[in-house]
């Protein structure tokens, strides 16, 4: 029963914190704070912040989903498994490998003199577009994550 509770706790650890940054605190920093730079230096670190807490959180959860307990069956653990790596893979998709080719064409606008060029800000827009999709993607896979351990108690 303890590991059961301990995932369901890790799991809403997670998602809360992924929904929290994701969809509370960073839309705030940009309607509140006047300087856009500011905002997005403040995102971006918490953003940072929550990809490392994801990756801690899922490799925890896929260490806790190898055991098995009295109130589990193989499918389900193998759903719940699932649903952790993809949660997983959308952290290593949408933090590691898209955001520093965001990062490299900021950083080249910065040494520009703070001008992006047209053809920079259509890939940012892509680019953005696209880790905003991986980003509801692990939302939604955190609300399937989050009801399935929920149906274990």
């Amino acid at each position: 029963m303890l590991v059961v509770r301990l995932r369901l706790l890790i799991a809403t650890l997670w998602v809360g914190s992924l929904w929290t940054v994701g969809y509370l605190v960073a839309p705030a920093l940009f309607a509140t704070l006047p300087d856009r730079v500011l905002a997005g230096t403040i995102a971006g670190s918490l953003f940072r912040i929550e990809a490392w807490l994801a990756v801690a959180c899922g490799i925890a959860l896929a260490m806790l989903f190898s055991y098995r307990t009295r109130d589990d069956a193989a499918p389900l653990r193998k759903s719940l498994l699932r649903l952790t790596l993809g949660m997983l893979a959308c952290t290593l998709i949408g933090y590691f490998c898209i955001q520093p080719f965001m990062a490299a064409l900021r950083e080249a606008a910065a040494v520009s003199g703070g001008v992006m060029g047209a053809g920079a800000k259509t890939q940012l827009g892509i680019l953005h577009g696209v880790a905003s999709g991986i980003y509801l993607i692990q939302s939604l896979l955190g609300v399937g994550l989050i009801l399935r351990l929920r149906s274990l108690r």
